[in-house]
């Protein structure tokens, strides 16, 4: 987190955002009052939100309605084509005005920009990435000033680029045709996010806006442009960090920079001449006996502030602090016995990666609240995850992201800002991807939880398995179009990476590693001995689900499978009774897998569970269906260990309600998968799997020292009768996956048929009350008979909800619990309940308890049909 020093002073359209340290530092406020809009071919000024897009303005204004209702999408496809205008009016006071230095600070211009002060175009922006600082002390008036933003439309300013190359653009995910300009793939032509154009879980809303905080900056003598904290050599009993601070000055002079950290004695400073413009000032800073950051699960993510402040002629010019976690983190891509390794190692310790990737929260970036993004940071963490990957189809995050995955405890992988697609270069577009990328790493790179910087996702293996490297050396364009793409991916990303944050490892492209033009292919169980993999054949290619437990990778950054949300949420978008089929023009606009992707969840249901009998029951196996072969997925992943160090599931979040891979939906709801993902990725894992006719149990550990305890094994049939029974003691090692227990599967039967029961596992550590337990069928579920179940519950009220109790004489399969709306939650759902054993979960609510008890509704998968 950076925080710069800074001084009130009032002016007309702008708003305080801190405080002072004395009348001779920096002055800092943001411009985010009096701003109105308009479309530049009409005549009417509206109200306008800054930071904000033309679309959230026009419905603030109920000139068009909600695109994420119903069919409204279709509605708002005119915008995207119209030029918008922005404009305030600034009134600076006298201690502002009389600052030596005055910039403008754009932290983010969406897309197409110029800019105006008092009629003089200041600013011609081109990078939705990029931030936007411009010296305007010549030009501002000690009175009045009109600022003014003249935002072009994307697409009428790249249509033309695009009719002016002569081959064909890879763009699959581009909805082009959906906003009525045809096959005209024009999202790789600009610097703005991917996503915004559609994809197969997103609406094709192309946004342009103010979409970051804007500022009006004053100070004297010297600022503190950026600081770097670079972490040579770290261990538990001293850290070895270099800090480089860039200061800019306006004249010679001689600067002393001085550094504290809050929680650490020592305080360290130096002092040297600069000169007039960018000087570097560095000094060596030595820690004994550190407190490490450590990921979730593994430790405290300590975080200790650092201040660096600057001294210039007796007056401190400026201060920044820096919120520093001191770990070693290093990607290990070594050769070893299978091919090349693939993990990441935090201060010293292998960790094997649980985690997801991440999209963007919302089509509408700036309507993403801290709240909102603390819920999203909080449910990865709270399933257990480590890692989040930032997909780069989006965005590069905004500061608070990254701030809350150091407080938590959560790595990041981060991408850049490219994805699935071809991107044609020249020399302007290279030169402003590389400010794009300097921009970025400068700003994230002290963030603890950075792990690694990844070129992009998927470029690279789409040549070589998605037909491209076939089809352009048909057309005799491929040496161009790879020259192109190695510019970018080989050389210009990764020399920024080693110019500027050289301590962070850089991986070209997601996935990567090995022989491309071998790997990939359908049933090959050795995935990619070398690097990551993204395994879709599950989802993709129709493998049965327990191909899952035969696919080997070093590190697993993308699989998933897809749901519909469940019946409440959907209520929130498509809440008219004719919706109600999964095929309905409403359902299907928003499924962007179009009706393949509705057809796969169709089949396979039938195919793993049967026939549902109704909507809502068709919603609720969808969700079942994802959830179950995620689980069997992430536990497939961690048996692997330590061949296997990683399970970036695809996907923790939506853009807006939709069909998707995700388990979380765009309300913030838990589909099953995220409530499976919080036992399979639990720092213990007790996994059974049948292989080779017989049951092994893997007892699997994230733990750094080895975990005595009880295993027992429990053959049951569906009324709770034991078949048979086994109890041992067990010692779990540190940090890996080992069979803890065997038997023939014929054994465990004891003449019972394979519908007729199920595996029951539970380990309890010694002294712990926890216990940890995971069911196991050796068939189909549409293959049992599963006794109609029901369903007792008591309820309880607690605090901010209700404890309810719930018990049932037969076992009952993936407990559903629900209430009207989505303004609730459950601790567990989608759970199954053994005959006999109570199972107590929490429920926030606001309702009162009548209330509660008539609106909770409990169903298992034996209502579903």
């Amino acid at each position: 987190m950076k925080h710069k020093t800074r001084f009130s002073a009032f002016l007309l359209g702008t708003a305080l955002l801190a405080t002072p340290i004395g009348a001779e530092g920096l002055i800092q406020q943001e411009i985010n009052q009096g701003w109105s809009f308009k479309q530049v071919r009409g005549n009417n000024w509206y109200s306008a939100t800054v930071p904000g897009v033309v679309q959230t303005d026009l419905m603030d204004n109920q000139i068009i309605e909600d695109p994420f209702f119903r069919l409204n999408e279709r509605a708002i496809q005119w915008v995207d084509k119209e030029d918008w205008e922005y404009k305030t009016t600034l009134k600076v006071d006298d201690e502002l005005y009389n600052k030596d230095n005055i910039e403008l600070d754009f932290k983010g211009l969406d897309t197409y920009a110029d800019v105006y002060l008092n009629d003089s175009c200041i600013l011609k922006a081109n990078n939705m990435f990029r931030e936007w600082k411009v010296d305007i002390k010549g030009l501002l008036k000690k009175e009045e000033n009109e600022l003014r933003v003249y935002l072009h439309s994307p697409i009428k300013v790249d249509l033309p680029k695009y009719k002016d190359i002569p081959y064909p653009i890879e763009a699959g995910n581009d909805q082009s045709e959906n906003g009525g300009i045809f096959d005209n793939k024009l999202s790789v032509l600009v610097r703005k996010a991917g996503y915004h154009y559609g994809w197969d879980w997103g609406p094709r809303i192309v946004t342009s806006g103010i979409w970051k905080p804007v500022y009006l900056v004053g100070w004297n003598d010297a600022k503190i442009d950026n600081i770097h904290y670079i972490q040579s050599n770290v261990s538990a009993k001293k850290a070895d960090i270099k800090a480089r601070a860039t200061v800019i000055a306006d004249k010679e002079g001689d600067v002393t920079l001085t550094i504290t950290a809050e929680g650490i004695k020592n305080t360290w400073h130096k002092t040297m001449p600069v000169k007039k413009g960018i000087n570097v000032i560095e000094t060596d800073l030595t820690i004994k006996q550190p407190k490490l950051w450590w990921s979730n699960g593994l430790g405290e993510p300590h975080l200790y502030p650092f201040t660096a402040a600057i001294n210039m002629n007796g007056t401190t010019c400026d201060t920044e602090t820096t919120n520093l976690g001191i770990r070693s983190l290093r990607v290990v891509n070594e050769k070893d016995e299978y091919g090349h390794s693939f993990y990441f190692e935090l201060n010293g310790v292998k960790v094997f990666a649980k985690g997801a990737n991440y999209i963007p929260q919302d089509n509408f970036l700036p309507r993403v609240t801290p709240e909102r993004y603390e819920k999203t940071i909080l449910d990865a963490k709270n399933v257990n995850m480590n890692m989040l990957r930032v997909w780069g189809g989006g965005i590069y995050e905004n500061d608070i992201f990254y701030d809350l995955c150091d407080q938590h405890g959560i790595q990041v992988w981060q991408d850049f800002m490219f994805a699935c697609s071809t991107y044609p270069m020249n020399p302007e577009m290279l030169d402003n991807i590389r400010h794009e990328a300097i921009d970025n790493v400068i700003r994230l790179r002290n963030h603890p939880c950075l792990a690694i910087w990844c070129g992009n996702n998927e470029n690279h293996t789409a040549w070589f398995n998605w037909g491209w490297m076939r089809k352009y050396k048909k057309m005799g364009v491929y040496d161009q179009m790879w020259k192109d793409h190695n510019d970018l991916f080989q050389h210009l990303l990764p020399e920024v990476v080693q110019e500027y944050d050289a301590t962070t490892f850089y991986w070209p492209s997601s996935p990567y590693g090995g022989n491309p033009e071998a790997r990939c292919e359908s049933g090959k169980e050795d995935w990619n001995p070398d690097g990551d993999a993204h395994y879709w054949n599950v989802w993709q290619g129709r493998d049965p689900i327990t191909q899952f437990n035969k696919i080997k990778a070093r590190f697993f950054s993308e699989y998933g499978f897809q749901s519909f949300p469940e019946y409440q949420s959907v209520l929130k978008y498509a809440p008219e009774k004719r919706d109600h089929n999964i095929y309905s023009d409403v359902m299907m606009a928003h499924q962007r897998g179009g009706a393949i992707a509705n057809e796969r969840i169709e089949s396979i249901t039938k195919q793993e569970y049967g026939q549902p009998k109704d909507f809502a029951s068709t919603l609720y196996l969808s969700i079942l269906l994802q959830g179950d072969a995620i689980k069997t997925a992430m536990e497939a992943h961690r048996r692997m260990m330590p061949y296997n160090m990683g399970s970036l599931v695809w996907q923790h979040n939506d853009c807006w309600p939709v069909a998707s891979w995700a388990s979380r939906d765009y309300y913030g709801r838990w589909k099953a998968q995220h409530y499976f993902t919080k036992k399979s990725f639990q720092d213990i894992l007790v996994s059974p799997i049948e292989e080779e006719d017989a049951v092994n149990i893997y007892m699997v550990s994230d733990r750094l020292k080895a975990t005595k305890g009880e295993l027992t094994v429990r053959v049951l049939d569906l009324k709770g009768n034991i078949i048979s029974e086994k109890t041992k003691q067990v010692t779990v090692p540190a940090n890996t996956s080992k069979i803890q227990y065997t038997a023939s599967t014929e054994e465990l039967l004891s003449g019972k048929d394979r519908n007729e029961v199920f595996i029951h596992a539970r380990f309890q550590e010694k002294g712990q009350e926890k216990v940890i337990t995971n069911n196991y069928f050796l068939t189909r579920y549409k293959d049992i008979q599963f006794p109609k179940a029901v369903i007792q519950t008591e309820s309880v009220a607690t605090g901010d909800g209700f404890d309810v109790t719930l018990r049932c004489d037969v076992f009952a399969r993936a407990v559903f619990l629900s209430l009207e709306g989505i303004d609730n939650f459950f601790s567990d759902n989608y759970f199954d309940l053994i005959p006999s054993e109570a199972v107590t979960i929490h429920v926030t609510t606001s309702l009162d308890k009548a209330t509660f008890d008539r609106q909770l509704q409990c169903i298992s998968i034996c209502d579903a049909f």
